[in-house]
């Protein structure tokens, strides 16, 4: 088991390194009804089989954050604006079909060979391990700036707040009962690992699959400032049951669905049925730990790669399932016992909830500051 615990870690570190030694990021600029920028997006979705390490950032210009970006890359590469498509990468920029940086003068390819014109600066790109266009921006509307630079402790700190929250802990009285009906010593760790390893795989899923619909939608900000405002009604909401537990609504697992829940879990009786059981009990476990979630999943829409977002969230949803692992050490290694935990769990839920409501207050003003500060 040690071992085969050992070879995850090092497969996953080794991962982690490879994702962010090798994304390169195109930045595309496109308008609604463009028949030219339709046509560059069609060359990109063909030739993204055969660059599994190129990220395209689309921005809409009929979006003023888009507007604003996109004056300061055309500082940045030393061109002029002109039709759409615009699109940077590496030290190339295309400006309404004509190539900057490719060649001694500027190249403007006809028709299909614009396509092989677009391979070869993407190519070059990522022989060159080229850094993000973006990452050349300084001032208020750089996304490479002060919001990425914050995105490591906005991560770490959103993770720790739903990692202790009172609807992961609602999990764990469900990871508790699992370990009970498991019985024997061994079967605890194994049947623990496996539960644990399905509400972490399910979360990471479903954040990625949330991740690319939002970074794909190109969303700016309005979305952004519904997140930010939707984490705050959480977070003081959350606050509430400090000082009034169970008095009207409280995010927890609802109380109807609990039977639902507790009867499936009691019916573990082998690893493959509880890693079925964790997947399902994350879905019961979403509604209500989805706050700092989503709140995290826009703000690396803005500041981070699909290969630099795949690595925040495996960081995220680390950290979210370390009490879960705790649990488990400490029941398998006989540190506490089952009753003892949730004696503990039932006599801090209020500070569970008050806790997980600041960090959650914090994170949704953060971002709200940082979209009106021009850094989202």
């Amino acid at each position: 088991m040690k071992r085969i615990l050992l070879a995850c870690i090092l497969v996953g570190a080794l991962l982690t390194l490879s994702i962010m030694a090798g994304a390169v990021t195109l930045v595309f600029f496109h308008e609604t009804g463009c028949p030219h920028c339709a046509r560059v997006q069609g060359f990109l979705d063909e030739l993204a089989p055969a660059y599994p390490d190129l990220e395209v950032v689309s921005y809409d210009l009929h979006e003023p954050e888009a507007l604003e970006l996109l004056e300061q890359l055309l500082i940045e590469y030393e061109v002029e604006l002109g039709p759409t498509p615009l699109w940077f990468i590496g030290d190339v920029a295309s400006i309404g079909g004509t190539f900057y940086g490719l060649r001694d003068e500027p190249y403007a390819p006809a028709g299909l060979a614009e396509k092989p014109a677009l391979e070869e600066a993407i190519s070059r790109a990522i022989s060159e391990n080229a850094p993000s266009p973006l990452s050349r921006l300084t001032g208020e509307t750089s996304t490479g700036g002060l919001a990425q630079d914050l995105t490591i402790p906005a991560v770490i700190l959103a993770a720790a707040a739903d990692s202790v929250n009172p609807c992961t802990f609602a999990v764990l009285v469900l990871l508790l009962g699992t370990l009970i009906v498991a019985g024997r010593k061994g079967k605890v760790l194994q049947i623990g690992l496996a539960f644990v390893a399905a509400i972490y795989l399910s979360y990471f899923l479903m954040g990625i699959g949330i991740f690319t619909a939002i970074q794909a939608a190109g969303i700016q900000r309005p979305f952004i400032l519904a997140v930010s405002s939707l984490a705050i009604l959480l977070g003081l909401w959350n606050m509430k049951d400090y000082f009034a537990y169970g008095k009207w609504f409280t995010i927890e697992v609802p109380q109807r669905w609990r039977p639902t829940v507790k009867r499936i879990t009691a019916s573990v009786v082998s690893i493959p049925g509880a890693f079925a059981v964790g997947v399902l009990d994350s879905l019961f476990l979403l509604p209500c730990s989805s706050g700092p979630y989503i709140a995290i999943l826009a703000l690396l829409s803005k500041t981070a790669s699909r290969g630099q977002g795949i690595v925040y969230l495996l960081l995220y949803n680390f950290i979210f399932v370390v009490p879960l692992l705790l649990i488990v050490g400490a029941v398998y290694f006989g540190y506490t016992t089952t009753a003892r935990a949730e004696r503990w769990r039932s006599a801090r839920l209020g500070k569970l909830h008050l806790v997980s409501g600041a960090v959650m207050l914090l994170l949704g003003v953060g971002m709200i500051i940082a979209v009106s500060l021009g850094y989202m």
